[in-house]
């Protein structure tokens, strides 16, 4: 039967466990989304379902509370198996189990997926979970292992039914399907109910429980959409403005290659922003942690491709930019709903050359909506953006700082130079304002240049990681100061380095005054760093050991040379004699010092 959508329910009045109802209510939501107020109490019960709703919904906690409900703690033995397409969503839907549970003792949750590694997840599945979310792939490898036993399961969960058939998985999971006891509860969730899915449901399901959310389109009305025409002025030059004007808590900015990633972020990065890449070249444990820092606000933008982005559910996430429009009008629907999910507000922008109208037209056919153009930020917006954050800098110093001695300091500037306060506050709202100035020049908003150290620092096309981290930093890649020697350390922004970590360092380590610690630049595994030329053996010996963000800096010459004079042929006749002597000179001079001391 299909259920029609009734005025929504409290989370009260849906029978579930009062540590459940507390989480809940800890994590602010204040009343069940349509998907959740008609699943949630007929798989309180029991009940099969059939549940199909678009992504953003808030499906995951349509059925993570309810079968929280249900769970025996006591009993260290999977009872729920929830299956997802991809590692992305497999991580988010056991993270959002963990929240949901976080006053439930004893309770251990495990996702599993390919490209972790194996060890591991056989030993917490050894120690014990009650709820395991994972890939087709994976479970199967564990099934077959016998390391996953289903025969204490009560529930299982097929999330994103007609993504796993897109992706070729419905044979595992109908093998998945076969291996679970004949007693047991199955909720099948689906964005689209084509003939192979109803069929599964036919053949696995008992009596289930049919609900459709309907959706007047397929992107969500909380997203506000747009598009910039692509005109004479670089894909670049228009982003930087509009991230300059564009008020914005967090980003993921949308691009076809793996290559475009890296490229962009490192770019976004030099000119101040908190970006970094997500690509499928990264291992997962990387990808996981870009994700974390984006959560944890020390990234405030990743530039993604397609594939590496699904599943990204960050509630920050404010803004997506199409840098690259999408090959298809799916990818786009994707792509958006990075933001805007189940009710919160998020912006959508299109960058469309104008060869790519025909795909923007195709895209507002899919979507059943306008999607308006946009004029690019002029310069004299990106000052006035600039202008109204430093007053609202300004206004929230005064409020929140005690400002009494630096005003008895500018009372004795003025006196002792007789000076108007409004000059000296304008001087030093000058000194604040050199490094992002207030009044905008062309040139202030810098062009694109992809510089030899841009390329330098980049993967090469067909090089692996190993042989990226291992090639030697470029030398060329900017200006070496007179007088100073670039080197190169093992940490970089893969690390959470930043340069005031490298300069302490060495400045504690190496007793170098920090100002003479020359120009830094991070990469994603490594950095280079200029010191004063002439840096004694010992203190390079010693560097090599010193540890920065848990990284070895394990310190060499950019370009891979010894900072100790190349190695000359072997001297002979008379030279070779004055080096004997001088070696002996030095060993006698050695016992010396041994003898005194022992005196």
């Amino acid at each position: 039967m299909s259920s029609n959508i009734v005025p929504s329910p409290s989370f009260q009045q849906l029978g579930l466990a009062p540590t459940i109802l507390k989480a809940v209510e800890e994590a602010g939501y204040e009343a069940p989304s349509p998907i959740q107020a008609e699943s949630i109490p007929p798989l309180a019960a029991g009940r099969d379902l059939v549940g199909q709703a678009q992504t953003g919904t808030g499906k995951t906690a349509a059925f993570a509370l309810p079968l929280l409900t249900r769970l025996d703690v006591s009993l260290k033995q999977p009872q729920v198996l929830v299956l997802a397409p991809t590692r992305e969503l497999a991580i988010q839907v056991a993270e959002a189990f963990q929240g949901y549970a976080r006053h439930l003792k004893d309770f251990h949750i495990l996702p599993v997926y390919g490209g972790q590694d194996m060890g591991t997840q056989l030993r917490q599945l050894k120690r014990g979970v009650q709820v395991v979310v994972g890939t087709p792939g994976r479970v199967m490898d564990h099934l077959r292992r016998k390391s996953l036993k289903l025969d204490n399961l009560i529930s299982l969960v097929l999330d994103e039914a007609d993504e796993m058939l897109k992706m070729g998985f419905i044979d595992d999971v109908e093998w998945i399907l076969e291996q679970a006891p004949e007693k047991r509860q199955i909720a099948l969730f689906s964005a689209t109910m084509p003939p192979v899915i109803r069929r599964i449901a036919q053949r696995h399901l008992h009596d289930p429980v049919e609900i459709k959310i309907k959706t007047k389109t397929t992107t969500v009305d909380t997203i506000t959409q747009q598009y910039w025409q692509v005109t004479g002025t670089h894909k670049l030059d228009a982003l930087t403005r509009i991230l300059e004007v564009e008020p914005f808590d967090a980003m993921i900015i949308f691009v076809r290659t793996k290559n475009a990633t890296v490229e962009l972020a490192e770019k976004l990065e030099a000119r101040g922003y908190s970006s970094g890449p997500l690509n499928g070249d990264m291992n997962q444990a990387l990808r996981e942690k870009t994700i974390d820092r984006l959560k944890k606000k020390s990234l405030d933008i990743v530039v993604a491709t397609d594939v590496a982005a699904r599943g990204i559910d960050v509630e920050r996430v404010s803004h997506v930019v199409n840098y690259d429009i999408p090959y298809d009008t799916e990818a786009y629907v994707h792509r958006i709903g990075r933001t805007g999910r189940a009710g919160r507000q998020g912006k959508a922008i299109l960058f469309v050359a104008p060869r790519e109208k025909r795909m923007l037209r195709a895209i507002e056919k899919a979507t059943r909506q306008v999607i308006k153009p946009i004029q690019l930020p002029t310069r004299e917006d990106v000052a006035n953006r600039r202008v109204a954050q430093f007053k609202e800098l300004i206004s929230e110093t005064i409020e929140s700082q005690e400002l009494d001695y630096f005003e008895q300091l500018i009372e004795q500037y003025q006196s002792e130079h007789n000076v108007g306060i409004s000059e000296i506050a304008a001087a030093l709202a000058w000194l604040v304002q050199r490094e992002r100035p207030l009044v905008v020049r062309e040139k202030q908003i810098p062009r694109n240049s992809d510089s030899r150290e841009q390329r330098s620092s980049r993967p090469r096309q067909g090089e692996t990681r190993e042989q990226y981290r291992d090639r030697p930093a470029s030398r060329s890649s900017s200006a070496v100061a007179k007088g100073m020697v670039r080197y190169r350390i093992d940490v970089g922004r893969e690390h959470g380095v930043q340069p005031k970590n490298i300069v302490g360092a060495i400045a504690n380590e190496a007793g170098v005054d920090s100002q003479h610690i020359g120009h830094i630049k991070l990469h994603d595994i490594y950095s280079t760093v200029d010191l004063p030329e002439g840096m004694p053996k010992e203190i390079f010996t010693h560097l090599k050991k010193v540890w920065v963000c848990n990284q070895k800096l394990n310190i060499t010459v950019a370009g891979g040379e010894s900072p100790a004079p190349k190695k000359r042929s072997k001297p002979k006749g008379k030279a070779a004699d004055k080096g004997k002597k001088r070696i002996r000179k030095v060993v006698n001079e050695k016992k010396r010092k041994r003898i005194s001391l022992k005196k």
